[in-house]
């Protein structure tokens, strides 16, 4: 077993207390305000309304953001980044081999409903 694995947790205390959803990035552009390229992404929850999340997703062409289902934490604080409020959080990995703090997605591998919870 790894060494950096962090201690066991309960469910309830954990991921139960977590609002993750699958979302539709309806608008995306580049933000130029923070210290380092970020995207600010229009997210559709659904009946959970439209959230504005920044994430460091710049690996991807706009053009293969925009439409692309992602999960995000609904009940996380806003964060403020520099001069900008993030909604929610867009759930990421490491991009292969890119610096530290640039994402790739984590995506529905099918066309997953708006809205839906993980479970």
């Amino acid at each position: 077993m790894a060494k950096d694995i962090k201690s066991i947790v309960s469910f309830d205390e954990s991921f139960a207390k977590l609002d993750i959803r699958v979302g539709r990035i309806v608008a995306v552009e580049i933000e130029e305000s923070t210290h380092k390229p970020t995207y600010k992404m229009v997210v559709d929850f659904g009946k959970f309304g439209k959230r504005t999340s920044y994430g460091r997703f710049t690996h991807h062409p706009i053009d293969e953001v925009k439409n692309r289902l992602v999960l995000g934490v609904l009940n996380f604080e806003s964060r403020q980044m520099g001069s900008v409020v993030s909604e929610v959080l867009i759930l990421g990995v490491q991009y292969p081999k890119a610096e530290s703090g640039e994402a790739t997605f984590v995506s529905p591998a099918v066309d997953a409903k708006i809205g839906s919870k993980l479970f």
